[in-house]
């Protein structure tokens, strides 16, 4: 498992960002470049399930690990959706189980950094290397557009 780290300076105050990226609206705007039609089933509080859907119902099983309004958002992985339906975890699973996915706001010289950081398996490397920067792009955009 290799961790991958991206981020992208935006021009608008951390409760804007925070917004555009877990308001569903915008959630679904911006992770469309991950998979068209993707959405989160989740009432965003620490400590409870969330799950990652395509409009298919295949996506992942996660737990709010952390949260920090404005500041701090954490995802741990724990495994796979198929039919809107929780899977147990398997051999393929077990690969990933546990992997990380986090969203720091933090702010400087009037702009808001936010650095995302995702732990992946290496035969998605090369996919969140193009994806990713394409997505926090996209927030970038919606956060700017809001001031």
């Amino acid at each position: 498992m290799e961790t991958l780290e991206f981020k992208i300076n935006i021009k608008a105050p951390r409760e804007t960002v925070w917004n555009i990226l877990w308001t569903d609206e915008t959630y679904r705007k911006w992770t469309s470049v991950f998979c068209e039609g993707t959405y989160v089933v989740s009432n965003w509080n620490e400590g409870d399930e969330i799950h990652f859907l395509d409009p298919n119902g295949e996506g992942m099983n996660s737990i709010i690990e952390k949260k920090i309004p404005s500041e701090y958002m954490a995802f741990r992985h724990i495994s796979a959706l198929k039919n809107f339906k929780e899977m147990p975890i398997d051999e393929e699973t077990k690969t990933w189980t546990g992997a990380m996915e986090t969203y720091r706001l933090t702010l400087e010289n009037g702009y808001t950094i936010l650095d995302a950081k995702v732990d992946t398996l290496e035969k998605y490397i090369d996919y969140f290397k193009d994806v990713f920067p394409k997505g926090l792009e996209m927030v970038k955009e919606l956060s700017e557009e809001k001031e």
